[in-house]
């Protein structure tokens, strides 16, 4: 599982989605580099903000300053995971821009999926919740809905899963407009995992 700062600080979903993962019988490893895009995982990329990792049933390790993403290609080799979930979306949202930066977008997104499907694994994507409007990062409605249909028009062959589907618009609480509080990761959590079990990526892993 990699991602953004979804997954980068102990009681967010490498917590909760981590565990439920586990306890569903899945081999986990996490790591998540706040502020990383998509492309930032085809090479080591240091994070603008912090990061974390952890291993099956073992806690949560804060990478502080040394957090970086690792390469894509690094990753499948070493684990040999049967399944990617890539948690991305709110970092490459460009909330506080006016123009939606498609045609980076598609670069990003397609240069991850390519490399991973290039390797014959299966992956799957959770795109961003709803989150609250305004906060530092200056996230919309308006902007967290074009940037999950971009997501769903253009993550294949990964399944696409879109967390809008889980809530109603400012719904779930936020700390800042982006991170949910505790109640709200454990919420999304179980949406995520609910949904991974129906996702054709995973329903072809089990045939």
């Amino acid at each position: 599982m990699i991602g953004d700062s979804h997954l980068a600080t102990p009681d967010y979903l490498i917590s909760s989605l981590h565990d439920s993962l586990v306890a569903q019988g899945a081999t986990v490893h996490t790591l998540g580099i706040c502020g990383a895009n998509a492309g930032d995982w085809l090479k080591a990329t240091p994070g603008t903000c912090g990061g974390a990792e952890r291993r099956g049933t073992e806690k949560t390790l804060v990478l502080g300053g040394k957090a970086a993403t690792l390469p894509i290609s690094q990753l499948l080799a070493t684990d040999k995971p049967d399944l990617v979930l890539i948690v991305m979306g709110d970092t490459m949202a460009s909330y506080t821009k006016p123009a939606f930066p498609k045609a980076w977008l598609w670069q990003q997104t397609t240069a991850l999926t390519k490399e991973i499907s290039a390797n014959g694994t299966r992956c799957a994507w959770v795109g961003p919740n709803w989150g609250t409007e305004g906060g530092k990062y200056g996230k919309t409605f308006a902007r967290v809905e074009m940037t999950s249909k971009f997501l769903a028009a253009n993550v294949a062959p990964c399944s696409y899963i879109d967390s809008l589907q889980f809530s109603k618009p400012g719904q779930w609480a936020t700390v800042d407009g982006q991170h949910l509080t505790a109640p709200g990761y454990k919420t999304w959590s179980a949406d995520i995992s609910k949904a991974l079990l129906e996702a054709p990526a995973v329903k072809e892993a089990k045939k």
